[in-house]
Order: C-alpha cells, then structure tokens, then sequence
C-alpha cells in the first residue's frame, strides 16, 4: 500500500518545517537575523494510464488519466532579507543599516564574509571589529585620544581628538550589496558567504548605487513576525497529525486485509 510511504513523506516534511520556525523562534532576538520559510515540492507520479495516450484504434485520447502521487519533498529553505525593526542603543559604534548591504567582515581564514548585524566593538589597537573580533572591511582604527565618534548615514567615521576643534576623518564603512541576498550561504555567527546564486558582490558607499544608509547608535532586530510564525507552527503540527492519521488508517485497512478468511 503506497499510502504509508506517502504519509512517512509528508510527516518527514512537516518535521522539517517545524525544525525551520523554531529555529525562527529561538532567533527572535538576534540581531540582524533574517528568518527562513521551507518550500515543498511534490514527488513523482505513477501513470496509471497516461493523459494524452489513445484509448481505441480509431484514435481517441485519453483526456484525463490517471496519476499517482509518490508524495512531497522539500525543494528549499529560503531566506526572507526583508528589513527588520531599528532599535535605538546608546554605543556609538552600533550601526544599523536602512535598505539594501551587508556590512564586509573579514575572516581569521582571508575570506570576506557579510553581516547586517552591526554591534561593532574596538579591539586592542583600536581597530573596529564585530563581535568575534573579525575586522571590518575597509579596515578603521579609532585614535587612542578621541573623545567622541559620530557615523553618518553615507558611512563616513568621524572622531573628535581631545582638545580639537574640528573633527578629524578615518574613514568610510562600505556596504557590499547582491543580486540575490537569498543565495547567500548562513555560516552561523550572523555571517553569510558569497556563493554563485547569490552573485558577485557589488561594494560602494552608503547611500550610492542602491546601497543603504547608516545609522549611528541603532541595531536591525530580526525579521521574525511571532505571530506569524506562531501561526506557521500550528498549522504544521495540524498537517505532521493528518499525515500520521493517515498512516493509522492504512493501518487499519491492511489489517482487515489479513483478517479476512
């Protein structure tokens, strides 16, 4: 009987979708996250009779025929990178991102991965790195003497140096942008790679080409709609139990088959 292996197939991808939201769940906080949604495919099918095949030697054509399904398969997990809420802090180096980039960070390993969590900190020397101490690309190192730091929407670091009047430039944050966020690889850490779906990076200023602007002092939360997701779950877990009715009632049928004298 086809109906178990079609039931274990749609159980195993209610499984996985409900491994998706909770990881949707447990990231409601993390900055800069950008929540996923899983997309199913159905499977082959077993033609019975084929649609479109003659039925008589005069010619006439079958116009239905018959199909059946072997079932559902997961076909991908795509990354929503719609614009999560701005929340405001009061670190001068946490910035957060208006519109389409992705911060550049560099690895320990020379790679250049891609953020849109911007809780940056200074290491040592005075350099900005994020959290895990990765340095951003391009690289800007804070003077030892200054007394303030303002970023402006366009990306440009401006420090006031202690007895200065004016303030002194030391650089510019770039933006990297894609043509398909959601070919972006997830490394974990908030971190993305660049891979052949999402495109080749295109850097530039803030503000320019379709870059985002900057904004100082706040943090991109995640995407993640609670309710929505709350909703996801439910409407999941109903469909894992359908699946698994299913499964009891074929049950049942071949029993009675192997009752009967």
């Amino acid at each position: 009987m086809k109906a178990l292996q079609i039931a274990a197939t749609g159980m195993l991808a209610q499984q996985l979708n409900v491994e998706v939201i909770s990881h949707n769940i447990a990231n409601m906080r993390t900055t800069g996250y950008k929540r996923q949604r899983a997309e199913f495919q159905d499977l082959l099918y077993q033609d019975i009779k084929r649609v479109g095949s003659t039925s008589s030697e005069n010619g006439t054509i079958v116009p239905a025929g018959i199909q059946i399904g072997m079932g559902v398969k997961t076909a991908g997990t795509y990354r929503i990178m719609t614009q999560g809420d701005l929340a405001g802090t009061e670190k001068p180096l946490d910035i957060a991102i208006r519109g389409d980039g992705f911060f550049q960070v560099q690895l320990p390993d020379g790679q250049t991965a891609y953020t849109r969590a911007g809780a940056f900190q200074m290491d040592a020397n005075g350099a900005i790195v994020t959290q895990d101490g990765y340095l951003i690309e391009p690289n800007i190192t804070i003077p030892a003497n200054a007394a303030s730091i303002t970023i402006n929407a366009q990306g440009e670091v401006q420090v006031r140096l202690a007895n200065a009047t004016n303030p002194t430039t030391v650089g510019t944050l770039q933006l990297a942008r894609f043509v398909n966020n959601a070919g972006l690889n997830a490394i974990g850490d908030s971190l993305f790679l660049e891979t052949p779906a999402s495109g080749t990076a295109t850097t530039g200023n803030p503000g320019t080409d379709g870059m985002g602007t900057l904004l100082q002092k706040f943090l991109e939360g995640s995407n993640v709609n609670a309710v929505g997701e709350i909703s996801d779950l439910i409407a999941a877990q109903r469909a894992y139990e359908m699946n698994a009715k299913v499964i009891s009632a074929a049950d049942e049928m071949m029993q009675a088959t192997s009752n009967m004298r």
